[in-house]
């Protein structure tokens, strides 16, 4: 389940996921959201906070988020991804190569480090 949170403003997208995500978290929420901000601003500064009940993709939003990535990788100007596992470090690193802006992890406790990194590049 994905929840847009009241930090999204201007260009700036912050999203809460909890349990498990799915193919409509991304098609009726996100890539709206997405594609609103790109349209008024050009490039967006994204958080996505994967929070302590977190579980993991479902196949087909796993697609979802592959094919984002693709049609909207010039569209980020920072993506912070921020939860409590440690594999979440690795796999920010992995999708950075995918978008032409910044990408970093940041520990669940570091969650206002999060928003201010993004808002400041």
């Amino acid at each position: 389940m994905l929840h847009i949170l009241p930090e999204t403003a201007g260009d700036i997208i912050v999203v809460q996921a909890t349990d498990k995500l799915t193919s409509t978290d991304y098609q009726d929420i996100f890539l709206p959201l997405l594609e609103e901000k790109v349209a008024a601003h050009g490039k967006v500064r994204c958080l996505v906070y994967l929070d302590h009940n977190f579980h993991g993709w479902e196949a087909g939003a796993m697609w979802e988020d592959a094919k984002l990535g693709v049609q909207h990788r010039q569209d980020f100007i920072r993506l912070a991804v921020v939860g409590g596992d440690s594999w979440l470090d690795w796999a920010t690193k992995l999708g950075s190569l995918f978008i032409s802006g910044e990408a970093l992890y940041f520990p669940e406790t570091e969650f206002l480090q999060a928003l201010h990194w993004i808002d400041a590049g």
